[in-house]
């Protein structure tokens, strides 16, 4: 069966319209309802329901979508199996990552990759924490770094990369960095406090530390990027928590010393179980692991 059958089908079922699947396609509409209905013949059932105005995929059609996509997966990883050049002086790697680390992981962990391997090109994606898992799973990232999860999916392997510590972030001109002993939650909570927006694991981290206190901060700042909270920590009394390896790059930063210390968590690299692994992907993962190993 020609795969060209079963990307019409996928992109029939993704547009809901004939239409708007041709025109994605760069087909014409007669033709690609054409090439729709020998798929149907070939398998001998309706794929799709053209009753209503939306075209639906049938109860069969679901199923087949799913092993259809399933096989494209397959043929994609067997697609870079062929193309991987063991020498490594060629080839990509696919990473997602959170915002948080690219903030201090990627760049030097890039840095020490490139230098090592100069013709692999490396496509990075930042991606929320609760989507890089899927990501892997379905083959759309060779690998992922993200927060150590509870209950791992059956196919995805965690290795533990790295324990991230949150700090007090204050900036060069705020009375904490003065301060010889930790500040306490409840000094923390009397400051003004500017914040990362909800969609970042590092804010539900500081919300749950703060809520085990007792203590409702008083937020001045939501920011939805890293770069942007930071500007605002160097240039005012708002403070914030932030990683400690953030506060440590830069120089008008400082780290503040809080205690009880927030929980640390555990940073790691994923990547599918039980499946074709590039050479590109395990240099990846061996130079994490050469980089790392003393900080777990």
């Amino acid at each position: 069966m020609q795969l060209r059958l079963i990307r019409y089908l996928l992109a029939v079922a993704e547009h809901g319209n004939f239409t708007r699947a041709a025109e994605a396609l760069h087909v014409s509409q007669p033709t690609l309802s054409q090439q729709i209905i020998q798929l149907e013949d070939i398998l001998g059932v309706t794929l799709l329901d053209r009753s209503g105005r939306t075209v639906k995929v049938t109860d069969s059609g679901r199923v087949y979508i799913e092993h259809a996509e399933r096989a494209l997966r397959e043929l994609e990883a067997g697609r870079r199996a062929i193309h991987d050049v063991q020498d490594l002086a060629r080839g990509e790697l696919r990473l997602a990552t959170t915002p948080t680390f690219t903030a201090y992981l990627v760049g030097p962990l890039l840095a020490a990759f490139h230098a090592r391997y100069p013709g692999i090109t490396v496509r990075l994606q930042e991606r929320s924490l609760d989507t890089i898992a899927a990501a892997v799973a379905a083959d759309e990232v060779d690998l992922g770094i993200a927060f150590m999860v509870s209950r791992p999916a059956d196919d995805i392997e965690c290795q533990p990369l790295l324990v991230e510590r949150l700090s007090v972030v204050v900036g060069a001109q705020h009375k904490f960095v003065a301060r010889k002993r930790p500040i306490t939650p409840e000094m923390l909570a009397s400051e003004k406090l500017g914040v990362l927006s909800p969609d970042f694991a590092t804010r539900t981290h500081v919300d749950d530390y703060l809520r085990s206190r007792g203590l409702t901060p008083c937020i001045a700042v939501e920011a939805n990027t890293i770069s942007a909270l930071i500007e605002v920590v160097r240039h005012s009394d708002v403070i914030t928590m932030l990683p400690e390896a953030i506060g440590m790059q830069h120089a008008d930063l400082h780290n503040v010393a809080i205690t009880p210390e927030p929980q640390p968590r555990t940073a790691t690299l994923l990547y599918r179980r039980g499946v074709y692994r590039s050479a590109v992907s395990l240099a990846f993962t061996a130079l994490c692991k050469e980089l790392y190993s003393d900080s777990c």
